[in-house]
């Protein structure tokens, strides 16, 4: 499973995803979904916007966690 580490990334600088939305125009929406870890589909340039906004790179945002340790929790 790929998990979101977008709300530790926030929490580090301060930030609200209000402030991610308005820094990358992406929709409230879609934004929600990356922070929550409820989509299944994130395009390359809605990647490339939180990674610009927030000078990271794709593998700050995203983690891989084995599906048998998934289950565990």
């Amino acid at each position: 499973m790929i998990k979101s580490n977008l709300p530790i990334l926030l929490a580090e600088r301060r930030l609200k995803v209000a402030d991610l939305i308005r820094m990358t125009n992406i929709s409230k929406s879609t934004m929600h979904k990356i922070y929550n870890d409820q989509t299944t589909r994130i395009d390359f340039e809605t990647i490339d916007k939180i990674c610009e906004a927030l000078n990271i790179q794709v593998g700050d945002i995203f983690v891989y966690v084995p599906n048998d340790e998934q289950d565990t929790k």
